[in-house]
């Protein structure tokens, strides 16, 4: 059995070997679907939507309203840490497909429920376009 939910937040970032407009800064309104399969529990579910949500939501407050950043982009560090700015910093270019590899991986290493045998993360950066990736856990 699968059951998945949906998330949103606002995060800036830029891709600077870009050979385009996202080597400047900018931001997405992204979104985030979150597919759990397993067995169903004693309460007859995979996972209850409320923990998916305190689960995923705890992550979410540190992204929301932040700007990621390659600990390489010196510059782009250097202007966030003078303005105090919200940020993350990752080793890895912010692109949609390393974001959904970096969801997946928070999300994998929580305290999930024994009976959960895989994640699926799709992260959508514009409302055309997704990267999407699972990991079965043992």
């Amino acid at each position: 059995m699968k059951i998945a939910k949906e998330f949103h937040w606002e995060m800036g970032h830029r891709l600077p070997e870009h050979f385009g407009l996202c080597k400047n800064i900018h931001g997405h309104s992204y979104k985030m679907i979150v597919e759990f399969e397993g067995d169903l529990n004693k309460d007859q579910m995979v996972i209850d939507y409320y923990d998916v949500e305190k689960i995923i939501n705890s992550l979410l407050q540190e992204l929301d309203h932040s700007f990621m950043v390659n600990k390489n982009d010196k510059v782009v560090l250097e202007f966030l840490e003078k303005m105090n700015s919200k940020k993350v910093v990752v080793d890895f270019d912010a692109t949609a497909e390393n974001i959904c590899k970096f969801m997946l991986n928070r999300i994998s290493n929580t305290k999930l429920p024994d009976n959960i045998k895989s994640v699926k993360v799709r992260i959508y950066e514009t409302q055309f376009d997704y990267a999407e990736d699972s990991l079965k856990l043992s």
